[in-house]
């Protein structure tokens, strides 16, 4: 018996990375609209019903931000949301030249960046699940 190393045999983590698919890309920009599209969503709703609005916003973020990572299969699904939302916050946080500005300086605004932050950092850097996904791995069946 001969063990020849095959370009398609051996570890994940040792094959060679290609260049990302179509739909792979589309999925990932696709979910950087979303994300600033949830940011700009969240901005208005968390300062209009405060405590409820607040929640919602948050929850609403990590929904997509999770989602983004189990539908991509991958910790890039949770990130590119997570940045789509960062950037639309960060712009809706700027003042504008006439004085005019979406977040005020008050402890639910400050709530809102400081948590979606937090929510994004946890939704990226939550694990995939560690049940294997062949037959299963107890004795005996």
């Amino acid at each position: 018996m001969s063990t020849t190393n095959k370009p398609g045999a051996g570890s994940m983590l040792a094959q060679p990375l290609g260049p990302p698919s179509a739909g792979r890309i589309a999925a990932h920009l696709g979910l950087f609209v979303l994300g600033a599209v949830i940011g700009v969503a969240g901005g208005l709703v968390q300062s209009g019903w405060f405590p409820g609005g607040l929640l919602l916003a948050l929850l609403g973020a990590a929904g997509l931000f999770l989602g983004g990572a189990r539908a991509t299969g991958g910790r890039a699904g949770a990130v590119a949301p997570a940045v789509g939302w960062m950037i639309a916050v960060i712009l809706l946080t700027a003042s504008r030249p006439e004085g005019d500005f979406l977040f005020a300086a008050g402890a639910g605004s400050y709530l809102f960046l400081l948590g979606g932050m937090a929510v994004a950092v946890m939704c990226a850097t939550l694990g995939q699940g560690r049940q294997p996904g062949g037959p299963a791995a107890r004795l005996g069946k």
